[in-house]
């Protein structure tokens, strides 16, 4: 842009300002900007306009296409492209996300509310939104003051969220399940859709186990069943359970019948106990190895880095086969006896007999009574000949203990 002057373009009084062709002619008005999202809440660069054309289009307008802007309107070079605008990931309109949202100043820690934004030109020609303007709240008649602050100055909220989601754009699968799942907490269920197409399977089914089941239950009936039938096989066996549980029988058979057979037989065999018992819980996957195995094989495979701490807290020891249902249990050794027996030592001379295990129809509230009784992390659960179906831990427990919204509670 060539007005050195103009240091700062706020875009709230610069939406409605028309837009010129290099042949003086108006063709449009300014609408909002389009900015890149940059993480560690840095300032997003600006990409350019959406410029609202004849017959309400909006299409996008580059800002290396501006050649100045002034009192009397934005003034453009080169044709002009009326094709549509939509919006990509990593993409943010800026007075659409924020104008009018409160959210919190960071040193302060009080709630403000954003009144406009404002555009600054770097010594790289980058534009970026490297301020806002917001209104501090004051009493029931008073209006309260006004103030600029820088954007590494302000605390995002629920915009905040959507902003983590577009910064991640490709990245989206390196984000912490947790975060991503907040993040669509806070969109529509079609935005949610959309951004969940673009998840690899195994981060999609982390984030489908961090959401709340009213947002887990939208989502799943949105998306194409063969996509939540693979999303499904990268769960665990009583995670999968769970949400076909939630989605009604009809639709948990259809996409039990798309999941790979051997996949959906451990799902249904959850899905034959009540929810809120030791059954319907458990997951069919702890960590099994053999008597003959020896306490260096036992680390070795707690250290696989996706199982979940509680998993990994021990170790069962049974008779072939090792897959659930196994063999006879035949005893437990936790992850503390391991570190201090010998290497080489077999789990059938280590392994605590006293297996403290439960039947699979025990309730949730017995199931947490033995839990604390016995100070455990994790329960083996056998059926009548002591074979083992699977474990209940601590974290099976708490998620069945808070209310279904704890999440975004």
């Amino acid at each position: 842009m060539r007005q050195a002057e103009l240091t700062r373009i706020f875009l709230a009084k610069l939406a409605g300002t028309p837009v010129f062709d290099p042949n003086a002619e108006r063709v449009g008005k300014i609408r909002d900007a389009v900015a890149a999202i940059r993480q560690d809440n840095l300032a997003p660069r600006i990409l350019g306009f959406i410029v609202e054309v004849p017959q309400r289009r909006k299409i996008f307008i580059p800002i290396t296409r501006v050649t100045s802007i002034d009192d009397g309107g934005v003034f453009i070079t080169g044709s002009l492209n009326i094709r549509r605008y939509q919006q990509r990931h990593g993409e943010l309109l800026l007075l659409e996300t924020f104008l009018d949202h409160a959210t919190r100043l960071i040193e302060s820690g009080k709630t403000v509310v954003i009144e406009d934004i404002g555009m600054e030109r770097q010594d790289n020609k980058d534009w970026y939104a490297s301020y806002i303007h917001v209104l501090k709240r004051a009493g029931t008649f008073r209006r309260g003051t006004s103030t600029t602050v820088k954007w590494s100055d302000v605390e995002f909220d629920s915009a905040h969220h959507s902003i983590n989601l577009a910064a991640a754009n490709e990245d989206i699968n390196l984000l912490p399940a947790q975060e991503v799942a907040a993040a669509l907490h806070e969109l529509d269920v079609e935005r949610q859709t959309e951004i969940a197409r673009t998840m690899n399977d195994e981060k999609l089914a982390d984030v489908l186990e961090e959401m709340d089941d009213a947002d887990r239950v939208a989502l799943v009936s949105q998306l194409e069943g063969e996509l939540v039938a693979d999303v499904l096989s990268e769960m665990a066996p009583d995670d999968a359970a769970d949400v076909l549980r939630e989605v009604g029988a009809e639709k948990a058979e259809t996409l039990l019948n798309l999941m790979e057979e051997d996949e959906a037989q451990d799902v249904r065999r959850l899905m034959e106990y009540e929810d809120f018992s030791a059954g319907g819980m458990m997951t069919t996957d702890p960590v099994i190895l053999s008597t003959d195995s020896t306490v260096a094989e036992a680390l070795a495979a707690v250290r696989n880095k996706d199982l979940a701490p509680a998993s990994a807290a021990q170790v069962f020891v049974c008779r072939a086969p090792l897959e659930t249902p196994t063999g006879r249990l035949v005893g437990v050794v936790h992850v503390q006896r391991l570190l201090r027996e010998p290497p080489a030592l077999s789990l059938g001379i280590v392994a605590e007999k006293e297996t403290n295990a439960i039947s699979p129809e025990t309730s949730l509230n017995d199931v947490v009574k033995h839990l604390a009784n016995y100070n455990l992390i994790a329960a083996p659960v056998v059926d009548e000949n002591e074979r083992l179906l699977g474990a209940v831990t601590v974290d099976d427990v708490l998620d069945h203990l808070l209310p279904a919204n704890w999440r975004s509670a």
